[in-house]
């Protein structure tokens, strides 16, 4: 799978673009974004709360694809400098989240309380995204309108992405992208034969790396 096909289906699979994805797909840094630190630590919660995305099963989980160390590359060379704010502040938010509705910090909580807490802040972050899309058809109409006034200057307004989309892109985009996520998630096929333009599928059967 390639870095374009990769982005596409995660776009198509949370019904929304993926933050960074242009610098992703060109392999270029951002110009406005600023290196961050990232600790042991950060790596480590940030695994941990991709493994509760996607879990190992039978197959790897992202944890073993270390996508923690995947997101920390990805926030400093692709996002802009305010969407790293709102994804470092929102490793914060995650946690305060984590104590109010079980008492203590997300890495500290079973796997169950881990999952019930990203489930309730998946929702959140749909109800927030379908506000982000009525707002941005309010902007739509504002824009077509002022620009057939003449108003080419008309200064586009935008909200700020939720920050558990943005962990949940990056971990399903840095898993579906690694070596585990391609080889063992995904049908690999290292020599392709022919192309078959119609492969019978079955229920269940895993997409083609």
């Amino acid at each position: 799978m390639e870095r374009r096909e990769a982005v596409k289906y995660i776009s198509i699979l949370l019904g929304g673009a993926v933050i960074g994805a242009d610098a992703f797909l060109t392999g270029c840094k951002t110009k406005t974004g600023n290196a961050q630190e990232w600790s042991e630590d950060d790596i480590a919660y940030l695994n941990e709360i991709g493994e509760t995305i996607l879990p190992k099963t039978s197959t790897p989980g992202a944890k073993e694809a270390n996508v923690g160390k995947f997101m920390s590359v990805m926030i400093n060379d692709c996002y802009e400098e305010g969407d790293q704010k709102i994804f470092r502040d929102g490793m914060n938010k995650l946690n305060d989240a984590a104590d109010k509705k079980f008492g203590d910090k997300f890495m500290k909580l079973s796997a169950q309380q881990r999952h019930d807490l990203l489930v309730d802040l998946d929702n959140e972050a749909k109800e927030y995204q379908k506000k982000v899309k009525d707002f941005n058809d309010k902007e739509d109409l504002k824009e077509r309108d002022e620009n057939a006034k003449g108003n080419l200057k008309y200064v586009r307004q935008h909200m700020s992405p939720h920050y558990f989309s943005m962990m949940k892109q990056l971990t399903l985009l840095g898993y579906f992208t690694s070596k585990p996520g391609m080889t063992q998630a995904l049908r690999y096929e290292p020599v392709p034969g022919r192309y078959d333009g119609c492969v019978p599928y079955k229920k269940g059967d895993k997409a083609f790396a």
